[in-house]
């Protein structure tokens, strides 16, 4: 995704890689000249609306619970400036550049649409805003899932205002009027519904949830790599891996997590070097032998959240909206549940992938279960304490994200006077399924520092090629065993090798890896 240099948003769908694209790598934005044209089209039905005496909800009229009070024509912009302002209303820290721009490109995205009523010209505001790398500072804190990603939409809405302030592509913090002026860029005074239709939208959860689903990708294959390396160093047999045992359980991601490992773990002397008759052990812990259950399950229900989001990426969402033969009706569209769910759902599955891995960890340090191996894979147990501690790090990033495992979509605070009574909280489920991948990614370069350090410790047996060059690549960032080291250091230094998706591609340089 780095390679692509632009995206084309038109009145279909963008996809994932779009989002990833856009958000993650930079890429520009550009407008299909026929859905403007589209989008031009539905604003004329806005227009003529804002012109009859019969009141429309947030055309001539107020918002949520002020829906009933009719808004003089003279007073129509102030009233979708003040929206946006008082929409405005997030606190906390700020919110990643990559999650603001994902959350830009798909509201751009369903204004394109032509379902919305806004101007063709307050959609290129949006593009140009990605476009010069100009990323409107969002908080923490302010949405409920419910009438869409309210504040954080706001606060990207306000910068389309020339309000309030952005980051520079250096990060450097400006205020936006000063940015935009900067970059040749014009404040958009928006018209009628506009405002309502900038932030109306699940954009900023559905775009946390493609980000994830990228990482996932990456995080998937790493556990894989992962378990291979802790079976060959722990003496596991890779038996249990066949295909033709994967095929008796037909669950598809569990079979391609067999199949990564069995590959990974393809020629290796120090399986081959505990096989035959005279090897006495029956089977092997479940953390090693039900790896691709487990791992599987997650892949699948990550291809569940997938099916959501792309169904969710072709979605207009808002409220009211310019259906297709000219109708402006309002509806519920805006409801987070279906994102939320998802999220709740992949957090889950995060947190049992980290479990999993932390108990193949935790085998290495006991002397009892390690095969052979040193307590605590120390230099000289007693006066080292080896990866003692690096277990205990693993252990309670786990326990976190048990917590972090706990439904958001379950809860439910009315607001706006009770008119919006039921939310999502998707916008909850997305930031704390943020944190639990980063703790997976911790997790799991835990698990691969500790099983290298035992492949070392089993010499002079060689590992498999592949295990092999994950070991190569993790000694490019972390010394082998010996004397205690300060360990802080190495522990970020590998869990960047997992962040990066270098171990993965290390893999796939000498194999399939799904």
């Amino acid at each position: 995704m780095r390679d692509v240099k632009s995206v084309l948003v038109s009145t279909g769908p963008v996809g994932i890689a779009d989002v990833v694209a856009v958000a993650r790598h930079g890429a520009l934005v550009e407008l299909d000249p026929v859905a403007l044209d589209a989008v031009e089209d539905s604003r004329a039905r806005i227009e003529a609306l804002a012109d009859d005496a019969e009141p429309h909800y947030g055309i001539s009229t107020g918002f949520g619970a002020l829906a009933t009070k009719h808004i003089p024509t003279d007073q129509r912009a102030a009233l979708q400036r003040s929206l946006v302002r008082s929409h405005a209303a997030g606190s906390g820290a700020e919110v990643e550049t990559e999650v603001v721009r994902a959350t830009m490109l798909l509201r751009l995205s369903t204004l394109m649409t032509g379902r919305t009523g806004v101007r063709a010209r307050t959609a290129r505001a949006y593009a140009d805003l990605l476009n010069a790398h100009l990323t409107p500072v969002v908080t923490e804190y302010g949405s409920l899932g419910c009438s869409g990603d309210l504040a954080p939409l706001a606060h990207c809405a306000l910068a389309v205002m020339g309000e309030g302030h952005v980051r520079a592509r250096d990060g450097e913090l400006l205020p936006t009027a000063d940015a935009l002026a900067a970059a040749g860029l014009e404040p958009v005074v928006l018209a009628e519904k506009e405002g309502l239709a900038l932030i109306n939208g699940t954009d900023g959860m559905l775009g946390q949830l493609a980000l994830a689903l990228d990482t996932l990708d990456v995080l998937f294959a790493t556990a894989d790599l992962a378990a291979a390396l802790s079976v060959e160093a722990l003496l596991g047999s890779d038996a249990v891996f066949a295909d033709d045992l994967q095929q008796l359980r037909p669950q598809l991601g569990q079979r391609v997590a067999a199949g990564n490992i069995r590959r990974a773990l393809a020629g290796s002397p120090i399986v081959a070097s505990h096989q035959g008759p005279e090897c006495t052990r029956v089977q092997d812990a479940y953390s090693l032998r039900c790896a691709p259950q487990v791992h599987g399950a997650g892949r699948d229900t990550a291809a569940h959240a997938r099916a959501v989001a792309e169904r969710e990426l072709a979605a207009a969402v808002d409220n009211p909206v310019v259906t297709l033969d000219g109708r402006v009706e309002s509806n519920g569209n805006f409801h987070g549940a279906p994102v939320a769910y998802v999220l709740d759902f992949l957090a889950i599955a995060v947190a049992d992938l980290a479990s999993i891995s932390e108990r193949r960890t935790d085998r290495f340090l006991d002397r009892a279960r390690n095969q052979g191996l040193p307590p605590f894979l120390a230099h000289d147990a007693g006066v080292d304490s080896g990866l003692m501690i690096a277990q205990y790090t693993a252990a309670g990033i786990v326990s976190e994200l048990k917590r972090l495992a706990v439904p958001a979509s379950v809860d439910s605070i009315p607001s706006s006077a009770m008119q919006e009574d039921h939310v999502s909280m998707g916008w909850s489920g997305a930031r704390k399924l943020r944190r639990a991948l980063d703790g997976l990614t911790r997790v799991l370069a835990i698990e691969v520092m500790t099983a290298t350090r035992a492949l070392d410790l089993r010499g002079p047996l060689e590992p498999a090629p592949v295990t092999g060059e994950l070991l190569r690549l993790v000694r490019t960032v972390v010394a082998g065993p010996g004397p205690d080291r300060f360990l802080a250091p190495e522990i970020e230094a590998v869990t960047g090798l997992v962040a990066s998706g270098r171990l993965v591609s290390a893999a796939r340089s000498l194999t399939q890896v799904d």
